[in-house]
């Protein structure tokens, strides 16, 4: 379907037209004073230059061309040249049908559907996750999904850090700790052991022991550094346990991902692109982009527009070890060859944006991409405390992902148990509902803005909170629940012209719905769709308060209202659905 603006907006282009102006002056948008109106035209401001005549003389003309119009009930022209216009109730009901009969809702698909991959995520394996991976997981996976939405084929890639010297320590720890194994004898050819070695608690104690030591002892910071070079050229029993390392952590990463309603096509790491390097390091050597430079390999990526300082991209260090953008850039080389993506976003924390404009410009310049695909970052800013600081646990750590949402759960449970203390299945709604808390809190904000976690805030059935939309859902859930125990079906019948105010902003509301999608696809936006599904709630239970549905004893203005309640339902539905959660029966 058509958006709304744009129907409204080729009416304004057919009266500019008619009246003699040019059509450029004809773009349409909703009204800033919705007191006086719905949608305005400010093109005879514009227009007046060029004419040579006052705005409202231009303004007058075109409204007698635009009161022709069927899809209009009101337009006027306001000093000192504004075109104000009301859209009529009967070809906003025919809207509100199209949308309903629509199993899209009216968001037409992408005509040119494209090859979209996203990376985000980007956990440590051997190491639980945080809330530091809180930000990419939810913005990652709410743009995965509006992706979809638009029609796109959208590839999630969960890209671990399963490299470098973080798996020598796990080797070197592991060797002192069971030097038995034999993982760890070179002259072993048999079949390695399919059950690891370790559990994932066990896992997750040993690389912190080991990361520590290694800061004190440098002959045990030498000998992992040894085993992380001898692991990368391919040795057998390091390759084994690094599986084991892959296995056992994914197993947990997906269980805690789950958690979050969070998933990846590809559960790909750095690993998985070491073998493009070789090939990659020698055509840029080749084609004269690389040269060493202080002993380390580099390629010049600045350019005369920059207006600060950007630095050589670094492919290998002095001693020939590659290093992220190594990877980075192998990994776009893999994700070509592989999936030909016509787009790669990364979401990642805004303090990486340098390396990814080295890796960005280092890729376009040695070819690794076509032209046609575009490289984005979408960079967050940072979760924090009501101390306004990085947020931390009491006693000043990192706080593990699955305690945050523990606590979250919590609360939503005792605000359930002391408002409703008979419901039963208190601890899943508190689940289903504690997630659209931390979620839209989350999403609601800006990505790249930094943003205060505020469990009471959150976990709000009031103002815009996750709660308060899964309130208006449930709300409309129940009224329809009842209109059936009332002994009425629900039938698919018209949804007729509005009869009042608060219906009409209601249904306003809804016509938005496409644009929104369209938009928050086009600039990676959630933020936009809890904006747009807190306006469109806030209209529902204005038009709720002000009606009364099951008591109307008109049987087809009720019937109408049924149909308004439930495309509203399906609306919002959809949006919670991009955005990452879902809404429970009750509340």
């Amino acid at each position: 379907m058509k958006k709304i603006l744009d129907m409204i907006t080729e009416e304004a282009v057919k009266a500019f037209s008619a009246a003699g102006y040019d059509a450029k002056y004809a773009k349409v948008t909703l009204s800033n004073r919705p007191d006086l109106c719905e949608y305005q035209c400010n093109g005879a401001m514009a227009a007046a230059k060029e004419y040579k005549k006052a705005p409202i003389m231009i303004a007058n003309a075109v409204v007698e061309e635009l009161v022709k119009s069927e899809m209009l009930e009101e337009v006027q022209a306001v000093n000192p040249g504004f075109i104000n216009m009301k859209i009529s109730a009967e070809f906003l009901s025919s809207y509100m049908n199209g949308m309903k009969d629509d199993e899209r809702l009216g968001y037409d698909k992408a005509e040119h559907p494209r090859t979209i991959m996203i990376d985000y995520g980007g956990p440590n394996v051997a190491k639980p996750l945080h809330v530091g991976h809180l930000r990419s997981a939810i913005i990652g996976e709410s743009i995965k999904r509006i992706g979809r939405l638009a029609g796109h084929r959208v590839i999630g890639d969960v890209h671990l850090g399963d490299w470098g010297l973080q798996m020598g320590l796990i080797i070197m720890e592991l060797k002192e700790r069971k030097p038995e194994l034999v993982y760890f004898d070179e002259n072993y050819t048999g079949v390695y052991p399919e059950e690891a070695p370790f559990t994932i608690s066990e896992l997750e104690e040993i690389y912190p022991t080991a990361s520590a030591r290694s800061k004190e002892d440098a002959a045990y910071k030498e000998a992992a550094m040894q085993a992380t070079f001898e692991l990368q050229q391919g040795r057998k029993g390091y390759q084994a346990l690094l599986q084991h390392i892959l296995n056992v952590s994914v197993t947990d990463l997906k269980r805690n991902y789950a958690n979050l309603n969070v998933d990846f096509d590809l559960w790909k790491g750095e690993s998985d692109a070491q073998p493009y390097i070789p090939a990659m390091v020698q055509e840029m050597k080749d084609k004269g982009f690389a040269y060493v430079s202080e002993n380390a390999l580099v390629v010049d990526v600045k350019e005369e527009t920059d207006t600060k300082e950007v630095p050589p991209c670094m492919i290998l260090k002095s001693d020939g070890a590659s290093l992220y953008t190594t990877t980075d850039l192998a990994t776009i080389v893999e994700r070509m060859k592989l999936y030909a993506p016509d787009e790669i976003v990364y979401v990642v924390d805004k303090r990486q944006e340098m390396h990814f404009v080295q890796v960005f410009r280092c890729a376009r310049k040695c070819g690794l991409v076509d032209e046609h695909v575009s490289l984005k970052f979408l960079g967050f800013g940072t979760m924090n405390g009501k101390d306004g600081k990085p947020f931390k646990t009491r006693e000043g750590g990192v706080m593990r992902l699955e305690y945050l949402l523990k606590d979250i759960n919590e609360e939503m449970l005792k605000k359930i148990q002391e408002t409703r203390p008979e419901e039963t299945e208190a601890e899943a709604i508190a689940k289903i509902v504690g997630l659209a808390a931390v979620k839209y809190g989350d999403l609601s904000n800006q990505a790249s803005k930094d943003y205060i976690f505020d469990v009471d805030r959150f976990t709000s059935s009031e103002g815009n909170t996750g709660p308060y939309i899964l309130y208006t859902i449930v709300r409309i859930k129940s009224i329809l629940k009842k209109y059936e125990e009332m002994g009425k079906v629900i039938c698919d019948t018209a949804i007729a012209p509005c009869t009042a105010e608060s219906e009409k902003a209601l249904m306003l509301e809804l016509t938005k719905f496409n644009a929104v999608m369209e938009n928050a696809f086009e600039e990676l936006a959630p933020h936009k769709v809890c904006a747009y599904i807190y306006d469109l709630a806030n209209a529902f239970n204005k038009f709720y308060h002000e009606t009364k549905i099951l008591a109307e004893e008109d049987a087809a203005k009720q019937a109408s209202w049924i149909q308004l309640l439930l495309l509203t339902r399906r609306v919002l539905e959809t949006c919670i659905d991009v955005l990452g959660f879902e809404a429970p029966e009750r509340m």
